[in-house]
């Protein structure tokens, strides 16, 4: 039986989360990368380089950037395993997964690119040493069935990191609402064309789970010592996992 999940603040049958979302990054693909830059006074960069401090690429592995989006994430993972080691990139939406290959081509790294579902990866169990997940799993519909996935495809001593937003420090909240639902939709106006897009962003933020939840969530499929990482008062957090 079909029950409803939060899309940003509304409700909507399961089955169609996936699509909503897919429209929501369709339509600001071409911009992605100048909103991010612009929304985080480009802190995404510095989030981005201390997660892969977390996870602790090495030479010679092999990682998997689930959500890869724009590729940030997939082409340090390259750098990091070297010619030796590899990169698999995947994202359930086409325009952003071709827009990651492309940067990474452009910039001389050529890895695999695959469009799935990251609640049903197309990778047998224990195939990677590191799986990474930036700003991606707060969109998905079944978020327990998509760190399962994460944690399956990992081999034993492996590493799960999950970069997202998440649960800002309680005296900063009514600056950060501010922020949140008059700056950053009137930004995505001007910038992307696309106002609802960011106002999406700012909902979805507020209905993904806390530090200690998603903690919670990755220690109940299987992960251990599972350790969180506050960055910018709470806006972001990193969340590590270690399957034994």
């Amino acid at each position: 039986m079909s029950k409803d999940v939060d899309f940003g603040y509304q409700r909507v049958p399961e089955q169609e989360k996936a699509s909503r979302v897919g429209e929501v990054f369709d339509g600001v693909a071409s911009r992605y990368d100048v909103m991010n830059d612009l929304m985080s006074l480009g802190l995404h960069r510095y989030w981005k380089r201390f997660a892969l401090s977390v996870a602790r690429p090495r030479d010679g592995e092999r990682a998997l950037d689930v959500a890869t989006g724009s590729g940030d994430l997939a082409l340090a993972l390259a750098r990091a395993v070297g010619p030796r080691g590899e990169v698999w990139a995947t994202d359930v939406n086409r325009r952003m997964l071709e827009r990651g290959r492309d940067r990474l081509l452009d910039a001389g790294v050529v890895v695999p690119a695959v469009q799935c579902d990251a609640e049903r990866l197309p990778f047998p169990a224990g195939r990677f040493d590191c799986v990474m997940v930036g700003f991606g799993l707060r969109n998905m519909t079944h978020k327990e069935r998509a760190l399962a996935e994460m944690a399956r495809v990992l081999r034993p001593g492996g590493r799960l990191v999950v970069l997202e937003f998440s649960r800002v420090w309680a005296p900063l909240q009514p600056a950060y609402d501010l922020y949140s639902f008059r700056v950053l939709p009137w930004l995505g106006a001007r910038v992307a064309g696309n106002a609802d897009a960011y106002r999406y962003l700012a909902e979805s933020i507020r209905m993904h789970p806390d530090q200690a939840t998603l903690a919670r969530m990755m220690e109940g499929v299987g992960l251990q010592a599972v350790e969180v990482f506050n960055l910018s008062a709470g806006v972001v957090a990193v969340h590590r996992g270690i399957k034994f």
